[in-house]
């Protein structure tokens, strides 16, 4: 049996991190489908394959982390450590005899080697960058990881985005709708929505700043 897994929401500040894993004996029935790469396929194309993998594969898992569960974790290891710690966990619940593991660590190599160690059995990883791209069962994990994340930041914008009448935008801080949310939000409340990596760096400006501006009217 062969597994794919993939994550979603490494760098956003808003959301969780949601890893998935895909079990199957060959992925002849993924490539039928079309599957690609998640970043390739638009929303809807991606939601109308999600079921359609889940039904093709053997057993598939995810891993859903909040924000709050991120920033905790960060306080004792760095987000690679954190993602081969979930990883490891859908490997261990799929037991595949290969895997294939698209990598974020720079040394791809290093990010298969530390996940088989948190491993209690020796399965073959393959650990390669952009191995969404290049395998399919690693894009079929990739969709079903997408097409979870999307969900939570659909329900976190629906629970946000009422209390300013502002968009939340994708949830990453390069895109200036989530930054203009974040900037209003502290500027209103005082501190950070619920749902945000109060880790970040991006997050932790904000409170800097206000903080700084709080001092400034004293001097």
């Amino acid at each position: 049996m062969i597994c794919g897994t993939d994550e979603s929401g490494r760098g956003p500040c808003f959301g969780p991190l949601v890893v998935a894993g895909i079990l199957v004996k060959n992925d002849t029935e993924l490539v039928r489908i079309g599957v690609a790469d998640s970043k390739k396929l638009t929303p809807r194309r991606r939601e109308q394959l999600a079921p359609m993998i889940q039904k093709i594969a053997s057993k598939y898992e995810l891993i859903v982390m909040p924000a709050a569960d991120i920033d905790d974790l960060r306080r004792t290891m760095t987000l690679n450590e954190l993602e081969v710690f979930v990883y490891s966990k859908i490997i261990e619940r799929l037991k595949p005899d290969v895997c294939y593991v698209d990598a974020v660590d720079v040394k791809e190599e290093r990010f298969g080697r530390d996940i088989l160690a948190h491993l209690s059995y020796k399965p073959q990883i393959i650990s390669e960058h952009k191995a969404d791209e290049k395998y399919p069962i690693v894009g079929a994990a990739s969709i079903l990881a997408k097409v979870t994340r999307d969900e939570h930041i659909r329900k976190i914008a629906s629970e946000l985005e009422p209390r300013l009448n502002l968009p939340l935008g994708s949830g990453y801080p390069s895109d200036p709708v989530t930054k203009k949310f974040l900037q209003t939000w502290v500027a209103q409340f005082g501190s950070l929505p619920p749902h945000v990596r109060k880790s970040w760096e991006t997050c932790q400006q904000l409170i800097r700043n206000k903080n700084t501006k709080h001092l400034d009217d004293f001097s």
